[in-house]
């Protein structure tokens, strides 16, 4: 039978494409994928290390390899039953626009070449590159070339993350004090929300004598009352810090996500809530990914290894001096977390370091993790095994990584498509609570 000859696209991809979602090349549907032959060069770079970034180098060489087996790229790949081609183009000459524009011979303007050529060997068909680098789809489009975002896995929607806590007033005073005395809480039907609540979301209830906080447990649909409690010495200073507090210490959340900006305690709280419940796992894992200033790589950074990280883990040692002075030195409690450090009880590490351990019944914190892509969260969690809890906090405002943003980071994603779950939470922290410059240098500046 005949293909059918429906293709309209051509999408040539860069390279930060594959390395943010290495299956990429199957989510373009029935259009064809040129992959400029620089970005395979580019690849050979990232292929080798332990970051979860060269995984995915790795896995789409071999992806590459096992599609290929004996056929020649120059032909097209059959990627699949409704999918398109996909083709690998070689080296081009630069058009005199795209040498006139940009003499040097750098990867990014190889690409451009590449894409030009494409889309004059192509007149009838809408050639489109594809790239995360924001500034490289300007120089597209400066020549007359269509440039896009990689869209699949974005969050079309990021302002549901910040309603996820419900706020309801001018309740009745007994629809409070009942609340109160109800230790299995309320049926949801006895407070006015429109449409039932998802799983595990929380509620500020306000009458006009008094208020409560409140939880939504998806098993019993009802609407029970959270309370103030305290975690290894931290104490909540709002109702979102509460709110996190009790997330993160309920046995039925296997998964939080905490977002909010700098200062409003989420990796604080994590932390505290994990040495809380430290009975209940074999170990706290507490990591970040290591995202390099000015796209500076390790290697150009002074000292042996523990060096080069130290300046990137300390502020997770920061929040955990903050726990350790709420304790006097000799206290069992300040003891403890220096006998845990010790014994490895308590680990501090970069993410990169986690990959290849057992992931069973551990507390597993990952700060920062608005510099993780999607796919990267979901390579974390699903090494998680039995009695594992894991949380995820970040700013997904303020991110590192040139590639991605608000609305494809994996926190976001994370946040967004495991709403409902019956084993997730996610509070977004609003207010800052380590000072009021601190405040006021996060709203102004």
């Amino acid at each position: 039978m005949a293909r059918k000859q429906k293709k309209s696209k051509i999408f040539v991809l860069d390279t930060n494409v594959l390395l943010h979602d290495y299956q990429c090349i199957y989510n373009f549907q029935d259009n064809d994928i040129v992959i400029p032959i620089v970005v395979l060069e580019e690849l050979d770079r990232f292929k080798k290390g332990n970051d979860i970034i060269n995984f995915h180098a790795r896995e789409f060489t071999r992806e590459l390899d096992k599609l290929a087996g004996d056929k020649l790229f120059s032909e097209g790949i059959e990627l699949g039953e409704d999918l398109g081609k996909l083709f690998i183009e070689t080296g081009k000459p630069f058009s005199d626009l795209v040498s006139e524009s940009f003499p040097e011979k750098t990867p990014d303007h190889r690409i451009l070449a590449i894409a030009d050529h494409v889309k004059q060997k192509n007149p009838g068909k809408q050639v489109s590159l594809i790239t995360k680098d924001i500034n490289l789809r300007m120089k597209a489009k400066s020549l007359g070339i269509r440039a896009e975002d990689y869209e699949t896995d974005k969050v079309a929607n990021i302002d549901d993350l910040y309603r996820d806590i419900m706020t309801l007033e001018n309740l009745d005073n007994e629809q409070i004090s009942s609340l109160y005395h109800s230790p299995d809480g309320m049926p949801v039907n006895s407070f006015p929300i429109e449409a039932e609540p998802f799983a595990h979301q929380y509620f500020i209830l306000k009458s006009t004598k008094s208020s409560a906080l409140g939880h939504y447990d998806p098993a019993t649909k009802m609407i029970n009352r959270v309370e103030k409690q305290q975690a290894y010495g931290i104490e909540p200073r709002n109702a979102e810090q509460t709110f996190s507090i009790d997330a993160l210490t309920r046995d039925d959340i296997q998964l939080v996500s905490l977002t909010g900006k700098a200062g409003t305690g989420k990796t604080l709280l994590a932390l505290a809530a994990a040495l809380h419940q430290r009975r209940s796992f074999k170990q706290i894992f507490l990591a970040r990914p290591i995202v390099p200033l000015a796209n500076r790589d390790l290697g150009y950074l002074p000292g042996d290894v523990n060096e080069k990280i130290e300046p990137y883990m300390q502020p997770l040692f920061d929040n955990l001096s903050v726990i350790k002075h709420k304790f006097n030195q000799q206290s069992k409690e300040y003891q403890k977390i220096e006998e845990m450090l010790k014994e490895e009880k308590l680990v501090i590490t970069p993410l990169a370091y986690i990959r290849g351990r057992s992931l069973s019944n551990i507390f597993f914190i990952v700060d920062e993790a608005q510099n993780l892509t999607p796919h990267e969260v979901k390579t974390i969690i699903t090494r998680a095994g039995e009695g594992t809890k894991m949380v995820f906090t970040g700013d997904i405002e303020q991110i590192d990584s040139p590639y991605l943003d608000s609305q494809s980071n994996g926190l976001t994603y994370l946040s967004d498509k495991m709403r409902g779950q019956s084993i997730f939470a996610h509070v977004n922290l609003v207010k800052g609570e380590r000072s009021y410059l601190a405040e006021l240098a996060s709203k102004l500046l």
